[in-house]
This record gives structure tokens, sequence and C-alpha cells, in this order.
């Protein structure tokens, strides 16, 4: 068979399996065949595990940041006068409440007033600001500051270690040495261990007594109790807290009332007899 036969026998081929004008016909189904190799390449690379593409029907919009209150922070932040919702409920600076009111009221109050407008509460409906002066601020900001500071810094604990048998001067100058150590706010753990032949009873008894002999008051994080099957005790203390000293106070004043009562009826249960005594002596002459 000749070359020219072949020819138009794939010609012909050709011709029945794209259709069409004998003119572009092979050109067209060509291209058709390629715009088809390349779309299911380019889907099987989309699809790959291997591709970095990311379909947009799966991204998720990311969330919104919700506000934080700022009492959470150890600053105080003021919002100027871009106040985002229209009505707000107002504390003036001296905490009186002047309810709910529209924030171009509260701006026309912060500049006749010379105050800025602090967040409170934003969860409440409407949300809850301050007027507060710059002074008010600023005092607040350092209340906070000492606040987080207190809570950063990790008590201390403090240890003293004495038998039964110390001598009175020896005692003074460890109670001494607890004293300053409660007053820089630390903790302290005392033991107290049997004397060499002393016996080893009543320690926890002892040591409560011997913490009695304190100036301070103290306040305790363990009582004495007795330890290594009654040769020792121990106990830790700590400084009082603000409800004991206030307790105190009202226990000193209590007693000074009763004793100031107590005086005073002495006095009228003895003044009558003196008088008798006058007037009989009186009566005599």
């Amino acid at each position: 068979m000749s070359a020219g036969c072949v020819r138009w026998m794939l010609s012909r081929t050709v011709r029945a399996v794209c259709g069409g004008s004998p003119g572009y016909s092979t050109a067209a189904c060509r291209l058709s065949i390629c715009s088809e190799r390349s779309n299911a390449i380019a889907s099987s690379w989309r699809w790959s595990p291997f591709s970095t593409a990311v379909d947009d029907t799966e991204q998720t919009p990311a969330p919104k940041k919700k506000k934080q209150d700022p009492r959470t922070h150890g600053t105080i932040n003021t919002v100027g006068r871009k106040i985002p919702e229209r009505q707000i409920q107002v504390i003036s600076d001296t905490g009186e409440n002047l309810g709910t009111m529209h924030r171009a009221d509260v701006i026309r109050i912060m500049d006749e007033q010379g105050l800025k407008l602090v967040l409170l509460s934003e969860h409440k409906d409407p949300p809850v600001y301050r007027l507060m002066s710059g002074k008010q601020i600023h005092e607040e900001q350092l209340k906070l500051r000492e606040k987080h500071k207190a809570k950063a810094a990790p008590v201390q604990v403090k240890e003293l270690t004495f038998s039964s048998g110390i001598a009175a001067h020896d005692l003074s100058t460890k109670l001494k040495q607890v004293e300053s150590w409660l007053e820089k706010k630390h903790h302290v753990r005392i033991t107290l261990r049997s004397g060499r032949g002393a016996p080893a009873v009543d320690l926890d008894t002892n040591l409560e007594q011997i913490v009695q002999q304190m100036e301070v008051m103290v306040g305790f994080v363990s009582k004495p109790k007795a330890i290594r099957d009654g040769r020792a005790a121990m106990c830790i203390l700590r400084p009082p807290s603000a409800k004991e000293l206030s307790q105190k106070e009202k226990n000193k004043t209590a007693d000074l009332q009763t004793a100031k009562s107590s005086l005073k009826a002495a006095e009228s249960t003895t003044s009558p007899v003196g008088n008798m005594d006058t007037t009989e002596g009186s009566i005599q002459q």
C-alpha cells in the first residue's frame, strides 16, 4: 500500500471521529482533546493531597474577638469621645447612678466637668460606664497595680526551731525575729522539740503558750500540734487578716465599755455609804 493511500484513510478516519467540515475539523478536535486533558489535570491537581491551594468553599471567616472587660487588666482604659453605643447607663464620679443617657449628653457632661469615661460592664443592656476624673483614674490604677503585685509575689515561709529548755532571753530574741518576719508579710513555721533529758509531754500546749507571749497579733495557717510521735510540736503563723484586726478592735472597745460600766457601778455603790458616814458624824457633833 502506497503512502498516499495510508494518508487518505487516516484523514477519513479523523473526519468520521471529529465530524464537521474538512477544513478545520482536525484542529478543533485537537483543541477540544487538549482542553479536556488540561481540565482533568487541573481538577486532579486541585484535589491532590499534595496541593497547597485552598478551596474557597471551605474557608470560614475568622471569629471576631470579643471586647474584654477593662477591669480584668491591670490598668483602667478610657473610651474617650468615641462611644460605640447610642444609649448607655452612666455612673457619676461621686458614685451616683445617673440612669440611661444618650452618648451626646454624656459627651456634653464630660466637656463641661472635665471628666473621662470608663467602661465598667459591657455585658449589661445598656452597658455601664462611669465618669471619672484623672485623679480617680490614677488612684484606681495604683490600687490595681498593688493588688496584682500582692497576687504575683509568692509567700515566703521562714522556719525557726528551738528546744523546750531554751533560756528566757534567747526565747525573747527568737520571738522578736518572728515578729519582724510577720511584719514583712512572711509566714513562719515554728518547731518546738523536747530538750535533752526532758519529757516530751504537752509540747503543743507549751508552743501555744509561747505564741501567746508575742506582742503582736498573729493568725494561724496551722495551729500547734504534736509531730514526730509527740517528740516535737509545730505550728505555722501568718500575719493577721483585716477581718481579724477589726474583730480585735471591736473586742477591745467592748472590753473598755465593760470596764467603764463596772467602774461606774462600783462608784455608785460606794457613794451612798460615804454620805451616810458623813451624816452620822454631823449628828453626833
